[in-house]
């Protein structure tokens, strides 16, 4: 790392889990959230038809042209500025955050003895550089019973979830079998962003 290259990063998401994973490489971190977080949320609108890949691309994007503007506006020091978004899909169906409980419970019923797709996209910039990379994962989840998700749906773990599960918390007793990258699957994967970070600051 050269004198020049800030020792830190800007995360502008409000997911602890990916404060966590960050923290998990070592990395210093400055949070750069939205000012309205209702009209962060709505950045995550789906368009009609589009394909999964491609939405949260798109959204991790969005996410990171918002965070640069709020690094602007905010007249803050210059630093990589790293966004991150993650969908669940079902076929070519997305599966976002839950409206509400029984929109999670409908969620996970849809989401029982099936393999769903989580996706997560990530994008770095510095400057005018800009890096990102894609993780695609694939989890199967064992049939659930009604039982299942209602005590699931009673924890409260949902809330805020894509796909309406963590699979980090409780809903890992539904996972049979994952392929690709668990990082990824809770909302940060760590091989690509360290691979990524390693770019940005070459």
């Amino acid at each position: 790392m050269t004198e020049s290259t800030p020792d830190f990063i800007y995360l502008a998401s409000q997911s602890p889990r990916r404060r966590q994973l960050l923290e998990q490489l070592g990395e210093r971190l400055s949070l750069l959230l939205p000012d309205d977080a209702d009209a962060a949320e709505a950045l995550e609108a789906v368009r009609p038809g589009e394909a999964p890949a491609a939405y949260v691309r798109r959204v991790t994007g969005l996410k990171l042209q918002d965070a640069l503007r709020r690094l602007n506006d905010r007249r803050l020091p210059a630093a990589p500025v790293l966004c991150s978004d993650t969908t669940v899909a079902l076929g070519r169906q997305i599966l976002g955050k839950p409206r509400d409980a029984q929109d999670a419970a409908d969620m996970l019923a849809r989401l029982s003895g099936q393999t769903h797709r989580v996706l997560t996209a990530v994008a770095i910039q510095s400057g005018q550089r800009r890096v990102d990379a894609l993780s695609d994962s694939r989890v199967r989840f064992a049939a659930l019973t009604p039982a299942d998700i209602a005590a699931y749906i009673a924890s409260g773990e949902w809330e805020g979830k894509a796909g309406a599960y963590a699979i980090q918390g409780r809903a890992a007793a539904f996972v049979e079998h994952i392929s690709g990258s668990y990082s990824g699957i809770m909302g940060l994967p760590l091989f690509e962003t360290a691979a990524l970070l390693k770019q940005i600051r070459a």
